[in-house]
């Protein structure tokens, strides 16, 4: 069995955040100031619900934002294509072992 990667779902929710140009207050809809910055320091984890919210209000998908959590720090195109390799040749397994 593999080991389970550790997810950054912190770092890419304020990355998200900021090139999308949105203040913590922004999710103001769906959160609070609070709470998104302790997600983005790592002091709470999101629920998948909480998960579509954030992305919802950073106009990506849900699987757009998890995917960045699982991203090295120092992203590259190549570590981009192998992560996306990785997810399509599971889902493939998944979906076809019925």
């Amino acid at each position: 069995m593999k080991p389970s990667p550790r997810n950054h779902l912190g770092r890419a929710l304020r990355t998200a955040r900021q090139i999308a140009g949105i203040s913590q207050e922004g999710f103001g809809d769906v959160s609070g100031r609070t709470y998104v910055s302790q997600l983005e320091r790592g002091e709470r984890q999101a629920t998948l619900s909480k998960v579509d919210d954030l992305a919802s209000v950073l106009g990506v998908h849900p699987v757009s934002l998890v995917t960045l959590a699982y991203l090295p720090e120092r992203l590259s195109e190549g570590s981009i294509d192998a992560l996306l390799a990785t997810i399509r040749e599971e889902l493939v397994g998944l979906t076809t072992a019925r």
